[in-house]
């Protein structure tokens, strides 16, 4: 504890009052912005933004090469289906198009979430961010918008390499942007708690790893090809509903009010996992 220097002349009792120090910053999270002390939990778009801006500025490097992988998979899968899927069936190369496209938004908000999330709760870096008075979704949506945004180029040039290659309109694509968006929130909810819940970060990975293969291997087969089983879990998997979205848009009549009614399905379900993951969470700092 440090006493302020007393000016020359000055007798006021303010002047020697004690200045307690600053406390350090956590190295790997935003700093909230500074201001007046305020009762209560920050606004929950001040905490997404501090934690964005800080998770984007931690991951500049190490995320690019990740997301240059991710786009190369995709591509590669479409190369691959390109051999084999008749393209004058529209409706399987769309779902193709589709489904590849929507695996490099499942990459980062199931596979890299969990890794990020449980190589957090391993190092204790969790309890800077419950120590704060911010939403846990904010913490969790922010960490996985710093993600997404590395995704984006990806997401595109799939989509568009997609459509050149199976010859399927471009007109739609700007349905990538709500697709892309509440297809994220809703996986990386699911991709934060499994990090999250995960007992070890080799389980969070596996779990990430696991979760993405699903949501490609449902995304490019066609529904009408998948057993009772298949169509269960495909039901249950809030990213077939971006697929199926994206899918829409590719096709000569586009049903824009089946593309409206899956993008609000994907909205719904991303309420409940962003939901569920904030209390993941919450169970994890306290565990």
């Amino acid at each position: 504890m440090t006493t302020a220097p007393v000016a020359a002349g000055d007798a006021s009792p303010a002047s020697t009052r004690p200045v307690p120090a600053a406390a350090p910053a956590s190295p790997s999270a935003g700093a909230l912005p500074a201001g007046p002390a305020v009762p209560g939990r920050t606004a929950f778009t001040v905490a997404f933004a501090a934690v964005y801006r800080g998770q984007l500025s931690r991951g500049k490097v190490a995320r690019m090469p990740l997301m240059f992988v991710a786009t190369l998979q995709s591509v590669g899968i479409l190369m691959l289906l390109r051999g084999v899927v008749n393209i004058s069936d529209v409706t399987v190369a769309s779902q193709a198009v589709a489904g590849c496209t929507v695996l490099v938004v499942a990459f980062v908000a199931l596979n890299l979430l969990a890794q990020r999330f449980g190589a957090l709760r391993a190092a204790g870096a969790l309890d800077y961010y419950l120590t704060l008075p911010v939403p846990g979704t904010a913490v969790v949506l922010g960490t996985a918008a710093s993600y997404a945004t590395f995704a984006v180029p990806g997401v595109i040039v799939t989509a568009v390499t997609g459509a050149l290659m199976f010859d399927l309109p471009l007109g739609g694509l700007w349905v990538l942007a709500p697709v892309a968006l509440l297809a994220g929130a809703s996986l990386a909810g699911i991709g934060a708690a499994a990090g999250l819940l995960a007992p070890r970060p080799e389980l969070a990975t596996v779990a990430g790893q696991l979760g993405m293969s699903i949501v490609l291997f449902l995304g490019i087969i066609p529904a009408k090809h998948l057993p009772g089983v298949g169509w269960l879990v495909r039901d249950l998997l809030p990213s077939s509903y971006a697929v199926d979205a994206l899918t829409e848009t590719f096709l000569p009549s586009v049903r824009w009010d089946v593309v409206a009614l899956d993008l609000g399905v994907c909205a719904l379900v991303a309420v409940v996992t962003l939901a569920a993951a904030a209390g993941a969470l919450r169970r994890a700092g306290t565990a």
